[in-house]
């Protein structure tokens, strides 16, 4: 089993908001495989997918993002799943808007709801799949960009990196980090 967590931050408030892109990328499983989402054993929400032959738990924390490790231990916890079976998909300034970025292994670059997942974990070396909210202009507040949500052009190239996204997350799911970071890992704007 294969369990897939998708960071953002709850409420409506943040909904559209670059910070919520993992949720985004989590929805867009979810529709792909016809699948609602359950209130899970913590503080998550759920729905459950087979992809081929493999049964995958998609996961939202609806703790607030710097917390995200809370509801990923319970998930794994729940679920017996390991570390090696992990994948969390959050957005990352430093990667430009319409790429994404798969790894092993690796820091939280910054990135406050994998740092709270690693340090619950007590490792990094599990996957994740950065997709890309980085800006093309300077910013005066971080806080406020990540938390702001994308003008029409920047929803035109999100809503073309979502699916891409879910796609990368499923090549994950059928053949491993090491397939899906050779055929995803492109750096090239999509």
């Amino acid at each position: 089993m294969k369990l897939i967590v998708g960071l953002g931050n709850p409420e409506t408030r943040h909904e559209n908001t670059r910070h919520n892109i993992g949720f985004e990328v989590i929805d867009e499983l979810a529709r792909l495989h016809h699948s609602g989402f359950s209130s899970g054993k913590g503080k998550f929400v759920y729905a459950k997918i087979m992809e081929g032959n493999e049964p995958v738990i998609l996961l939202k924390p609806m703790t607030y993002m710097n917390l995200s490790g809370h509801a990923v231990i319970a998930a794994m916890s729940f679920y017996k799943i390991h570390y090696r079976d992990l994948l969390v998909i959050c957005d990352d300034l430093n990667i430009p808007l319409g790429c994404i970025r798969l790894r092993a292994k690796g820091s939280a670059g910054g990135q406050n709801g994998l740092n709270h997942i690693i340090q619950c974990l007590g490792r990094n070396d599990f996957a994740r799949l950065r997709v890309g909210i980085g800006p093309d202009h300077p910013v005066g507040s971080y806080s406020s960009f990540v938390l702001g949500t994308f003008n029409a052009r920047e929803r035109e190239q999100t809503d073309r990196v979502i699916p891409l996204s879910a796609e990368a997350a499923l090549d994950f799911v059928s053949h491993g980090i090491e397939h899906a970071m050779n055929h995803f890992n492109t750096g090239k704007q999509k």
